[in-house]
């Protein structure tokens, strides 16, 4: 069992994870906490090379699990190199996207089949102590994804693949209500939704 407490934001393309992640280090650091922030893929510079793979719409991939393959390496290094040692001391993890993304984006994106999306999941091992769901419709989100940055891989998908998405997540946190907490954010603010978002927090920290 370990010290600290681990923490994931999920959501659709430009929900705003990377804000709230933000957000809600500050406030943390601010109690006296020890925070690590990291993300996936990507949180070790191994991931940054897989990250490039596979967001990068230079890339393809023709068999259809190459890219899950790629996330679940990504995941085993930054589990093992990042979240568990932190973890391991009394840190707050706090991480954007995690292991319901590779269920979002895979199995109800992709279509591929539940039991191996979830065998790739369980190999890892951990699973955050919360995980926040930023909800907001496709079309709000890809909109303020173009307005912010040239599209990525996943961001350039059609719009069906995104609402698959966004239905997996919402179907995902039904399943479990305990560690997923779903935010309605359309028309907040960044404050407005940290209002939403922190007293989900709050309620985990006693005692960590």
């Amino acid at each position: 069992m370990t010290k600290g407490l681990f923490i994931s934001f999920e959501g659709v393309e430009g929900c705003g994870k990377s804000t709230q992640v933000e957000h809600l280090a500050a406030f943390l650091r601010s109690k006296g906490r020890e925070v690590v922030v990291t993300k996936e893929p990507g949180g070790t510079p191994e991931g940054e090379v897989i990250r490039g793979l596979l967001l990068s719409p230079d890339y393809g991939f023709s068999h259809a699990k190459t890219e899950i393959l790629l996330f679940t390496a990504d995941r085993l290094e930054h589990v093992s190199r990042v979240v568990r040692p932190a973890l391991e001391r009394g840190a707050i993890v706090i991480c954007d996207r995690y292991v319901d993304s590779t269920y979002a984006y895979q199995h109800a994106g992709r279509g591929l089949p539940e039991s191996d999306v979830a065998f790739l999941i369980d190999m890892v091992g951990l699973l955050p102590d919360i995980t926040v769901v930023l909800d907001l419709s496709v079309e709000q989100g890809l909109q303020r994804a173009k307005d912010r940055a040239a599209l990525d891989r996943f961001e350039k998908e059609a719009i069906g693949f995104h609402e698959r998405v966004r239905t997996g997540f919402l179907h995902r946190a039904k399943q479990a209500p305990d560690r997923m907490k779903v935010c309605d954010v359309a028309g907040l603010n960044p404050q407005a939704v940290f209002d939403l978002v922190r007293p989900h927090i709050e309620g985990l920290l006693e005692g960590k």
